[in-house]
């Protein structure tokens, strides 16, 4: 006998005599293996009587009679006797029984019953080993039960960190290979494997002839299928699992997981071979998938349709009563459809494109100029969405007739319906019209303000990028901004943009196209800062590049005693302007959309400044298709013409068909200037010799000359946010389905002041434990109405008995902090649970 095991025994014994009363325990010893030694045992307050087959009267009267008052160890070398052989057995049942076998000792520890020794003493060799031992006592189950004690040396063997079956499926599911199963190999070393397959039966209702791991993953995606789809093959039913609350609640676990995610894509997808599951459900109405999100397949199906639809210009096609940007944005939140958010975001865009098929420009300029910066400008800013995803497709070929529709709309009814508009009356009179100008920015925007002011000049920011940054600083509580639309300078060129935003009271073009400011030359840095310290001589202009590598000392040091700071930022021409890189600039775009919020923060934060204007020079126009030889218009300028894709400045017009002109004059607002700018009147370009077709500015388009002003003013102190809220609206007294569908609402629209969150919502039991599938809600709604913010949700419950004198509770977790942020108490009262089949 070990060491270990004798001093375990002696302490056992010790602990029970220790208790106040009278201890009479009787150990039974079946094999006589503590007959040499019991005599030896240290017992405290306790006396030792050897029980023979033949002294079990004698016992009684000494245990009765004799000495009722002493603690008795009662040692017998042998099994105990049948109940009708056993003289003791009244005494027994008011004493205590010890056994001193491994099992019996670890039952004693945790206070297992019969119930669960039984089991214990089935797969004795499970704790057998120490640290199988030790993790099975770690799991501190709340009762020993048959069930209970299985599924813990289920989790035992497949080293669960808790003993919940769910997670020792999930580690049968995990070691699963073409070749082998790890797992379930060491559960069939124990003679565990059919205790897995029996709880599956029992826990999930997946009961199969001969069941293997290959059977079991396919009725799980199976029974997820039939619950979202509602309709399966008939091929598939068989793999059907009875009990698909507990299935769901399974996948949704395992699917949303970050730790488990990569686990459940590859299974997913050899299941999906293995069934042929994108054929099979090609062949079902497309309104039966939309909320299925267990197959990859799904997505690419959806996907496929929603292409379909657009090449067909069906902007009305809906599935279940969602259009197509609304099916985006959903899907684009799923599992498997978050892998396809680029795709969505293209479809989403494509689909304003496509809806501006038929589009009709206004009849003049100037309700052009109102329609653009009021609704017109978001084609701009879809058509540049539909090409950053575009470009970042792996194979953008599946899309190649889609991308061509696009092109072809954007081009042929947009652009060439808005631009002849824009410029069929375009203003010839001294000022330009009653629109904002460009070169009234300082003295409008900028001359009046009493506190420091920085602005930030981004070269070819047009319109549409800057209602994106606009959006964008909207979204810090700490700022308030305001967007203005302003006509630039025809021609719509950096020199001549750049020379408008400086403080003048005159602005000319030499013959040698020159631009001065007052006389002064404003083409570099320096030049320019010397014309903005002529009005205000505390002032100073940086380039941003500079400014964005400086250290926090040296870039407070810029702003010290200044009151007005000009910042050139040059991101989207400077990609834009080059043919190599011209295709880039949609994505220049938002990177400059990044930077510059991310350096008003910066400035802000770090040089105690808080009021900022954001502005342009010129926009642009960009079309991804080359350009036909009938989109050029021939160079018929002088060679000492200051020639441009999309304009010509030179003392005379050009006389072509399709080219407008206009007097400098007209543009500077002077009587002396005798030049004259010729541009198209459509999309078109001059001629001229080089690349670069694609990227273009400097002519007469809205895209080109309505530039954005940000009036963008940060508060000093940090304003008071909350994150949204979620909250149920169905009233919830008592589930009685297996299958439930809640109603809930996003309290309030995000703005400034309310943040966007992540729930999860699910139902659990009194323990905590999970008992329905679990439901992530993206709460980002904007809308004001409450019907606008409400959503509902779908549980299935596991299919298991449920007491109706118990508490469960309906919850919900912020995903991003894991703080509960809802607790209902339900009851859950369904009639013959365990017995249901699918209940769809």
């Amino acid at each position: 006998m070990s060491e270990l095991k004798y001093n375990q025994i002696v302490d056992k014994l010790n602990t029970e005599f220790a208790s106040e009363g009278r201890r009479l325990v009787f150990w039974y010893d079946d094999n006589g293996y503590f007959a040499d030694d019991v005599d030896a045992m240290p017992l405290q307050n306790a006396k030792i009587w050897h029980l023979t087959p033949t002294n079990q009267f004698r016992t009684k009267i000494l245990l009765e009679r004799e000495d009722p008052q002493s603690n008795y160890l009662i040692y017998a070398p042998f099994p105990k006797p049948p109940v009708e052989q056993n003289h003791l057995e009244d005494t027994i049942l008011y004493s205590k029984q010890f056994h001193a076998d491994p099992i019996s000792l670890l039952c004693s520890d945790l206070g297992i019953g019969a119930e669960g020794k039984a089991v214990l003493q089935k797969y004795a060799k499970v704790v057998g080993e120490q640290t199988r031992k030790q993790r099975f006592c770690d799991y501190k189950l709340a009762a020993y039960t048959a069930d209970a004690v299985e599924t813990a040396l289920l989790c035992t063997v497949c080293k669960c960190r808790t003993a919940q079956f769910e997670d020792a499926l999930r580690e049968i599911l995990l070691a699963d290979t073409p070749d082998a199963n790890p797992k379930l190999d060491e559960l069939a070393k124990y003679k565990l494997d059919e205790v897995f397959w029996k709880h599956c039966e029992t826990e999930l209702g997946f009961a199969v002839p001969a069941p293997n791991v290959d059977k079991l993953k396919i009725s799980l995606f199976v029974t997820s299928l039939a619950h979202s789809v509602k309709v399966i093959p008939d091929a598939w039913q068989p793999f059907a699992a009875a009990k698909p609350g507990s299935v769901l609640a399974f996948m949704d676990g395992m699917m949303n997981n970050v730790n488990y995610g990569d686990a459940f894509d590859a299974m997913a997808a050899a299941v999906q071979d293995t069934l042929h599951a994108k054929a099979a459900l090609a062949k079902l109405p497309y309104d039966l998938l939309t909320d299925c999100e267990c197959l990859p397949c799904v997505d690419d199906l959806l996907t496929g349709w929603m292409t379909e639809r657009l090449q067909a210009e069906d902007v009305t096609a809906a599935l279940n009563g969602e259009n197509i940007p609304e099916l985006c944005q959903r899907r684009a939140k799923t599992h498997f459809g978050r892998k396809l958010a680029v795709q969505y975001a293209m479809l989403e865009s494509a689909w304003h494109i496509v809806s501006a098929a038929h589009y009709r420009a206004p009849a003049d300029y100037e309700h052009v100029w109102a329609q653009y910066y009021r609704e017109d400008y978001k084609i701009d800013a879809q058509y540049r969405a539909f090409y950053t995803a575009y470009d970042k497709l792996d194979e953008p070929a599946a899309y190649d007739k889609l991308q061509g529709l696009v092109e072809n709309i954007y081009n042929t009814e947009y652009l060439a319906k808005i631009i002849p508009a824009w410029n069929t009356d375009f203003p010839q009179e001294p000022g330009m019209g009653r629109m904002a100008l460009q070169r009234n920015f300082f003295s409008e925007c900028v001359a009046g303000n009493k506190e420091r002011t920085v602005v930030i000049i981004s070269d070819a920011m047009r319109y549409e990028v800057g209602a994106e940054l606009a959006a964008l600083l909207a979204e810090d509580p700490k700022s308030t901004v305001q967007l203005t639309p302003r006509l630039g300078v025809l021609p719509s060129y950096t020199r001549l943009g750049m020379a408008a935003l400086l403080p003048h009271t005159r602005m000319e073009m030499t013959p040698e196209y020159q631009v001065l400011i007052d006389d002064m030359p404003c083409e570099n840095l320096a030049q320019r800062q010397a014309v903005l310290q002529k009005r205000v001589p505390q002032s100073g202009c940086i380039q941003f590049d500079d400014l964005k590598s400086m250290k926090k000392d040296d870039l407070r040091a810029v702003f010290t005693g200044k009151q007005v700071v000009y910042i050139y930022h040059n991101q989207i021409d400077a990609r834009g302007d080059k043919p190599n890189t011209e295709d880039e600039v949609f994505a220049a775009c938002r990177e400059a959309v990044e930077e510059i919020a991310a350096m008003i923060r910066r400035i802000a934060g770090s040089a105690n400044t808080l009021h900022f204007i954001v502005t342009a020079d010129h926009g642009f126009l960009y079309k991804r298709h080359m350009l036909a030889e009938s989109d050029k218009i021939p160079n018929t300028a002088p060679k000492t013409a200051f020639v441009n894709r999309r304009f010509i400045v030179d003392a005379d017009p050009i006389a072509q068909p399709g080219v407008a002109s206009l007097p400098m004059a007209t543009v500077l607002n002077t009587k002396t200037n005798t030049l004259t700018v010729s541009y198209p009147t459509a999309a078109n370009v001059f001629k001229v010799a080089g690349g670069g077709e694609n990227y273009v500015h400097g002519g007469s388009s809205p895209q080109e000359m309505i530039v954005p002003v940000l009036d963008v003013r940060m508060e000093k102190g940090r304003m008071e946010t909350t994150t949204v809220q979620l909250t149920l609206v169905s009233i919830l007294k008592k589930i009685t389905n297996l299958i439930t569908a809640l109603d809930f609402m996003q309290n309030e629209p995000i703005s400034d002041t309310v943040r966007e969150t992540t729930f999860r919502v699910y139902f659990v039991g009194e323990d905590n434990e999970r008992i329905s599938n679990e439901n992530i809600v993206v709460a980002d709604k904007r809308g004001e109405t409450a019907a606008e913010r409400m959503f509902r949700l779908r549980f299935s419950f596991k299919n298991q008995k449920y007491d109706n004198k118990k508490p469960y509770y309906l919850v919900a977790y912020d995903d991003k902090n894991s703080v509960e942020v809802l607790r209902r108490q339900v009851v859950m009262d369904i009639a013959m649970a365990d017995d249901f089949g699918f209940g769809f």
